[in-house]
């Protein structure tokens, strides 16, 4: 088979279903293909600043409809993480709304105050004030733990590559001495772990597909999963070719699936 026995797909979001506000071209297509062949999905992202709630908003306005299990964004395993390990401790949260609504959906205790903070989650804030920065020093300064969403320096947005998480990382670490305690987002175990789960499949039955080298291919490679890089993002042939850790597949994007789709249906029948 085509797929050889690929029954659930790990799918990134930004750069491998849409960039910024836009579907990329064939994605609402390649999804339908992928319902009616009755492969087991999630959307695997590094966003640690929407909910799930919001990506689902988003997905459906593109007709790319998904159910809330089927979405698993850092903000949702950060939750997850601090309530499995410090189910006691409270958060102050530097990021947008997005952030705000999934711990809280969660059950996260919240600190009143930065210094109260036993923990400083930080992801991406577009939003940004600089009286939310002064209050997040403020929390490292008092002692909270770090655990960030993701490392990443840019994402695929409208326009071209935007800046991400790692420039907040940075001016909280450089100005208070602190380190990070916890990464939670592509390519880590956490990451690979929950989308597993939610599949109920074991590793080498399924597919990661993304645009990025460091975060979904290294994500697959790490955990035993084949992948496929897409060259819809932020990524192209060539440095896909001359990775250390090689895609199984490269895809010019994810409609190239449809052709293996295809096939597998053909040697079926």
């Amino acid at each position: 088979m085509a797929l050889n026995g690929i029954d659930g797909l790990i799918i990134d979001l930004d750069g491998t279903i849409y960039l910024g506000s836009q579907a990329i071209e064939g994605a609402k297509e390649t999804m339908e293909h992928i319902r009616a062949a009755g492969i087991k999905v999630v959307f695997l992202s590094n966003r640690g600043n929407y909910s799930r709630r919001m990506c689902q908003e988003k997905l459906e306005a593109m007709g790319i409809p998904a159910a809330a299990e089927e979405i698993i964004l850092t903000s949702s395993v950060t939750a997850t993480y601090l309530l499995e390990n410090e189910p006691d401790g409270k958060a102050w949260l530097f990021g947008d709304e997005g952030l705000h609504e999934e711990l809280r959906s969660h059950g996260v205790q919240l600190a009143a105050k930065p210094e109260e903070a036993d923990w400083l989650v930080i992801t991406l804030h577009e939003s940004l004030t600089y009286a939310e920065l002064n209050d997040a020093f403020r929390a490292a300064r008092s002692g909270a733990k770090l655990i960030v969403t993701n490392e990443d320096k840019t994402f695929p947005g409208d326009g071209g590559e935007c800046i991400d998480v790692g420039a907040t990382i940075a001016a909280i670490v450089h100005t208070t001495g602190a380190e990070v305690s916890v990464v939670v987002g592509k390519p880590s175990a956490y990451m690979a772990n929950a989308a597993l789960r939610a599949l109920d499949l074991p590793p080498e039955r399924c597919l990661v597909i993304g645009d990025s080298l460091h975060s979904d291919i290294a994500l697959g490679k790490r955990a035993g999963i084949r992948t496929a890089l897409v060259l819809s993002g932020s990524t192209t042939r060539e440095r896909g070719e001359a990775a250390e850790e090689r895609p199984d597949f490269i895809w010019d994007s994810i409609s190239d699936i449809r052709t293996l789709l295809q096939s597998d249906k053909e040697e079926r029948q």
